[in-house]
Parts: structure tokens; C-alpha cells; sequence
């Protein structure tokens, strides 16, 4: 092929059409107009020889050649930005980024609210994505450039990956206020009698750490819902006679309309880590949006 028919322009805009698989989307990221951006890929049609994108039952699919350009140029790229921006100060006010995070509805409720808010007050022309944590597909997103930072326990990180601790998180038990069994406190007698809400991320579950801890001892408790997200647990104790266990960081949103009490017995918390590719471990932005977030967390 004919590289002189090729810029930077027209990579950076291949990358992100790689990316998106989407002209619309692609466009909006780069801040070109649609039309503008169609034109730019019929460039890169001729220069390359292949279609791309081509059309296909939810979207557009890439090509085999697309598949193959897609790493090589995101390094490529990435290579780029870190030798024109090394050694520049980041202007946060300045600064035009966007910040794709992986998270579950918990971690989205109890750092990333903030953590959002925060950083468009700090750097207002930063975009900031979340998107749902999956761990499955967690290192081809990483590795693609689809999600630039993960927030998930170490244990569910992948090996590979960068990590950064965040903060320890503990559980409590939060009851209704009013509950005619419980006042203040919580006996163990009284927490093993009571219906519970259990969270099971995969759906269905009824037993999770509390129950191996209370086994242990000889116990056990009845579990009467389970669903498979923290944030909607504390609207169903408002409105039952039923306990549950929950992160201290959600608890702490229902203060007002619930009773937050300590555990009867020893339930394991959990951490929470910042989880980055090592390409992105040097690059200015990123280096700062990560440091923002600790500081935060």
C-alpha cells in the first residue's frame, strides 16, 4: 500500500472507528461531524485496500484486515502520545480526555458518584464512561483500549493487569427503622432467627460468606430474597421486616432510613483496587485521573 496517502490524522481517526465500530460514535469521540468522518474513512478504504467496517446484523463488523491493524496501531498511537506528551504538565482545566471504567453498580454507587463529580469540577472538558464490570471479557477490553481502568477486588483482577489498592470495605447489617425485633443492637440469636436478603452477583444464589462464617460456629440463618445487586437491598429492608448485610459505603446513603448495626460475628470485608494495562502506566492523563481517584478513595 501507499503510506503517502496516510497521516496521523487518518490513524487516530482509524483507531477510534476500530474502536467504536460505530461512525456516529466515532465522530462524536473525535469531535468531527459525521460526514467529515465518512469521508475520512473512505481515505482509509483506498489506502488500505479493504473495506474495514463493513455492515452486519447489530452494527458494523470489522473486517479481517481491521482485526489485524487494531493493536498494532493502538500501540503504535499510544507510542505517539507518550513521546509528544512526556515531560508536558497536565492542566487539568485544559486537559480534553475520555475515561472509559469498568465497575459494578457498588463500586459505581459508592466512589465512582463522587469520584465523577469531582473530576468535572476539577477538569471540566474530561468525558467520563462507566460501564458494567465484566470479568470475563475484562482483559480484551483492557488490552483493546475499550476500558482504560477497572475497579474490582484483586482476587477478580486479571494477573496481568496493573493494580493500585483503593480502601478496605466492611459489612453491616442494616434493619428497618421501626423493626418491632430489632433496636439498636443485634445478638446473634436474634440475627441467626430473622429473614435475610443475600446478594448473589450471578443470580440465584442463597448462601455466601456470612453462611461459611456462621457454619463454622454451628449456625445458620434463613435467607428468604436474593438478588443480584447491593443497591437495591436497602429499599427492600425499608419496606420488610427483613435484615440484611451490606457494604458500609451504601449503608451509610440509608442512615436515615434504616438501622445500621454491627455484625454479630466476624464477616470478612473485601478490598477494592484500581486495575490498568501496562501500556497506560506512563501516559500523563491516565497517570493523573488514576492519582485523582486515590486521592479520592
Amino acid at each position: 500500500m501507499d503510506t503517502r496517502n496516510l497521516d496521523l490524522g487518518l490513524l487516530v481517526t482509524l483507531e477510534a472507528l476500530l474502536a467504536e465500530r460505530n461512525v456516529t460514535h466515532a465522530a462524536r469521540r473525535l469531535n468531527l461531524s459525521q460526514p467529515a468522518l465518512s469521508a475520512r474513512l473512505a481515505r482509509l478504504r483506498n489506502a488500505f485496500g479493504d473495506p474495514l467496517l463493513i455492515p452486519g446484523q447489530r452494527g458494523m463488523v470489522l473486517t479481517q484486515r481491521a482485526l489485524e491493524l487494531m493493536q498494532p496501531l493502538h500501540e503504535a498511537l499510544e507510542g505517539v502520545r507518550r513521546v509528544v506528551e512526556q515531560g508536558t504538565p497536565i492542566n487539568p482545566e485544559t486537559l480534553r480526555a475520555t475515561v472509559v471504567i469498568a465497575a459494578s453498580d457498588y463500586v459505581q454507587y459508592a466512589l465512582l458518584a463522587r469520584y465523577s463529580v469531582a473530576l468535572r469540577a476539577e477538569a471540566p472538558m474530561i468525558r467520563i464512561a462507566w460501564r458494567a464490570f465484566d470479568m470475563m471479557a475484562l482483559t480484551t477490553q483492557l488490552e483493546h483500549g475499550e476500558v482504560d481502568l477497572a475497579l474490582a477486588t484483586p482476587e477478580h483482577a486479571p494477573a496481568v493487569m496493573r493494580q493500585r489498592r483503593l480502601y478496605e470495605e466492611e459489612y453491616v447489617v442494616v434493619a428497618r427503622q421501626g423493626h418491632p425485633a430489632v433496636r439498636g443492637v443485634l445478638d446473634l440469636d436474634l440475627f441467626c432467627a430473622l429473614d435475610h436478603v443475600v446478594v448473589s452477583p450471578q443470580g440465584g444464589g442463597f448462601a455466601g460468606s456470612t453462611d461459611a462464617a456462621l457454619e463454622a460456629i454451628g449456625r445458620r440463618r434463613t435467607v428468604a430474597l436474593s438478588t443480584s445487586g447491593f443497591l437495591i437491598v436497602p429499599e427492600i429492608v425499608s419496606r420488610s421486616d427483613m435484615i440484611a448485610l451490606i457494604p458500609r459505603r451504601i449503608a451509610d446513603g440509608w442512615s436515615d432510613r434504616v438501622q445500621v448495626l454491627e455484625p454479630p460475628l466476624l464477616i470478612p470485608g473485601f478490598v477494592i483496587a484500581m486495575v490498568w494495562h501496562e501500556r497506560t502506566t506512563n501516559h500523563p492523563a491516565q497517570n493523573w485521573l488514576r492519582d485523582r481517584l486515590a486521592a479520592l478513595a
